[in-house]
């Protein structure tokens, strides 16, 4: 609750001074904006956007301030390792807002999870956009509730007419390979029925270059290891967007998805023992086959009544299935042992059933009621092979199959979430969005351990907005997030962080992690489209906190597993600003500029200390810019990532792990000819993204503080480059 609340008197001054100044500039603003009338839509039309020559709908979104994502489009992104853990993150089920920005396309959104409406906008031709509306209110009439903001991609409805959208590349990695890439998609509509069909074949190949030193207890080198791993991920689909329109009343999408993301890898690994005299080098090559099957297909009905009531119904199924193979063999000159054999065969099902009735009641307010279950099931197996005494195996590579306890499981969960949404337009400029929700699950686990448990979980939320001008909005919400738990901690896996560590355990005790989530924030958008200024705070008071627990079998066999902690609670301050320069004389140059800094406190369980949550960053700056030059049909950019670093640790049962990183900056050039093409120049990493872990090892239990070994391990990615040629027809 509240009164737990104990964050530093720093990190409240860090926290609320950029929200105060915030307030007076928008105030200063604020004053000397001209009433443009009552309704916080924001309307970008089709013409907005004619001298930037866009080729998809993602490229007018990127030009539209505070809605550029920032990510270079050949396949790079923020710092490598990401950011960092998000524990406000992961609310359950499909009508669960996180707060975030949800895309519709003709104000609905698509029926899936896999296959979602943000995919489908590098797919839609900018020619087929009537209008990209920004909607900060919330309405019964919206297709999603609970988001900060909704972008709606309105398409023409009278043109009857086919496009062609294309795109091929082709990205050089670390190690000097080039691997291709291409994507193909159709798009139209003829009268009431439209259509996206796609096809995509994406590498992501990526090279690493790992190198650790390690240290023992009395600080003299204990060895050297070299590791240069090679992962071939590559990415094919096929994709189905199909909607009809019976009637202006009465309207079907269907929707669906196959493919397959296998991601293959071999190892190099040289490791120099510096205790002998001279120093030994052994040589170790791992060969790791990883194949990932998936599919999904996604359906929603919806039928507006005379009376203007409306109903929905939306179904769910996909399956994602991986079958995942280490392979560590010694080298010795042309001669190779394997010493390790892991199989992780796994497959994830999940069907899901949502339907609701919106009625008006009285003026200005209306009420959705409805229905959601969802099954997900996991089913696990995990093979184990040593070179020991025993009976040797095909099953395992030819090695001698070890006992793994929970290695072979299967998880199922049945989820009912009955709701209700009540949404009051108080007045033109206030709006209330009150949510209630009902959980009740149960989690059954077979194979080698049985289990079965009843959960119930009351999910209420309140969301207050007053439009204070047209331009300048504050929200404020309050709301209990259940999270979504992830069924790969109730069963045994393969250890991919750590070579001296074959498996990890699993925990057939966990439970969701909970929270009660306070939150403010501002935005204003400034007059004549310059851009947009926004801030938030929250306070989340987490319970059932989920991080490492001690599951050791005996003293001699440590073991820990995902499980949960107790209660904490974390902090979190955003400022973020999107403005078009045009006081310096550039209104095309668009710069994005966010600054991120949070705090957090759980109970460590192995050393009973006060400590943030596992591996939880102190902040994040991201400055990121679009320069378009209309006369030229060019336009360039930047991105450039950074963590607060000092604050990311995991504490294990006989180990500490503190990672930092170096910033990420990112470069993209864009050239559209006269005929429509688009080449596009990518420049990924170009600070080189190392990140770096010092891990600590101890004798026995992390408690007993019994050194042990120390390891500091660095890796790099190297810079990227991509080139691509984009275009439609």
């Amino acid at each position: 609750m509240i009164c737990r609340f104990t964050v530093s008197a720093v990190y409240r001054k860090l926290l609320m001074y950029p929200i105060v100044i915030l307030g007076l500039v928008f105030s200063q603003f604020a004053l000397a904006q001209d009433n443009v009338g009552e309704d916080s839509t924001i309307v970008y039309p089709a013409s907005y956007f004619t001298e930037y020559a866009p080729i998809t709908a993602q490229d007018m979104l990127d030009r539209i301030p505070g809605q550029e994502s920032g990510v270079p489009r050949g396949g790079g992104g923020g710092p490598p390792g990401g950011f960092g853990g998000n524990p406000s993150a992961g609310g359950r089920g499909l009508g669960s807002g996180d707060g975030g920005t949800e895309i519709l396309i003709n104000g609905k959104r698509t029926a899936g999870k896999n296959n979602q409406t943000s995919g489908l906008l590098d797919r839609i031709s900018a020619d087929q956009v009537r209008e990209i509306q920004i909607i900060r209110g919330t309405s019964g009439e919206l297709d999603v509730r609970g988001s900060g903001q909704v972008i709606n991609v309105v398409l023409f409805e009278e043109l009857a007419s086919n496009s062609i959208a294309y795109e091929i590349s082709t990205a050089r990695s670390y190690d000097k390979r080039y691997e291709p890439s291409g994507s193909v998609s159709f798009t139209g509509q003829s009268g009431a029925f439209n259509y996206v069909l796609s096809a995509v074949s994406q590498s992501r190949y990526n090279f690493t270059h790992n190198s650790e030193n390690s240290i023992l207890a009395d600080f003299l080198p204990n060895d050297r290891v070299v590791e240069k791993v090679a992962r071939d991920n590559r990415r094919n689909e096929l994709s189905m967007n199909l909607g009809y329109d019976f009637s202006d009343r009465s309207s079907l999408r269907f929707n669906a998805l196959i493919g397959t993301n296998d991601s293959p890898s071999e190892v190099d690994r040289y490791t120099t023992d510096l205790r002998s005299s001279p120093p030994v080098l052994s040589i170790e090559r791992e060969d790791n086959p990883n194949d990932q099957d998936r599919w999904e297909i996604g359906a929603d009905y919806e039928l507006t009544l005379d009376n203007g009531d409306r109903f929905k119904i939306l179904g769910i199924s996909n399956e994602d299935a991986s079958d995942r193979i280490t392979q560590r063999y010694t080298v010795n000159g042309s001669d190779e042992d394997l010493i390790l054999f892991l199989n992780l065969d796994s497959t994830t099902r999940e069907r899901i059933v949502r339907t609701s009735y919106t009625t008006d009641i009285i003026g200005g307010q209306d009420i959705e009621f409805g229905i959601e279950r969802a099954q997900t099931i996991l089913d696990s197996g995990l093979l184990l092979g040593l070179p020991t005494a025993g009976t040797p195996s095909s099953s395992v590579g030819g090695l001698v199959p070890q006992p793994i306890n929970n290695a072979n499981s299967s998880v199922e969960e049945i989820r009912y979430e009955p709701f209700v949404i009540h949404n009051w337009q108080i007045s033109p400029r206030l709006s209330l969005e009150s949510t209630l929700v009902y959980e009740s699950s149960e989690i059954t686990q077979s194979g080698d351990v049985s289990n079965q448990r009843d959960f119930d979980f009351v999910k209420p939320k309140f969301d207050l907005r007053y439009d204070i001008t047209p331009s300048w909005q504050v929200r404020g919400s309050i709301e209990r997030i259940v999270n979504q738990l992830s069924f790969a901690d109730f069963v045994a896996s393969n250890d991919e962080q750590d070579t001296d560590s074959n498996t990890q355990a699993g925990n057939a005790q966990l439970r969701q992690q909970t929270q009660w989530k306070y939150t403010f924030n501002t935005e204003y958008r400034l007059p004549d489209d310059v851009g947009v200024l926004s801030a938030e705070i929250y306070y989340a008071d987490h319970q059932d906190v989920i991080d490492r627990v001690d599951v050791s079998p005996s003293d001699t066999n440590l073991q820990s597993a995902n499980g949960n902690i107790g209660d904490g609670w974390e902090l979190v301050g955003n400022l973020n600003a999107s403005i078009r320069m045009g006081m310096i004389g550039l209104p095309n140059l668009l710069v994005n500029t966010s600054l991120n800094l949070q705090d957090s406190e759980v109970t460590d369980p192995f050393l009973d200390i006060e400590r943030r949550f596992r591996f939880y960053q102190r902040g994040r700056f991201t400055l990121t810019f679009r320069h378009d030059i209309p006369e030229w049909r060019t336009n360039w950019g930047m991105q450039y990532f950074d963590r607060v670093d000092g604050g990311m640790f995991q504490y294990d049962v006989d180990d500490i792990e503190f990672t930092v990183g170096e910033p990420r900056v990112n470069f993209f050039a864009e050239y559209v000819d006269t005929r429509g093409l688009t080449y596009r120049l990518d420049l990924g990493a170009l600070t080189n993204g190392s990140q770096c872990r010092r891990r600590t090892r101890f004798v026995g239990r992390t408690v007993d503080n019994m050194l042990e070994e120390i390891e500091s391990r660095c890796s790099e990615t190297g810079r990227e480059v991509s080139f691509a040629i984009n275009g439609t027809f």
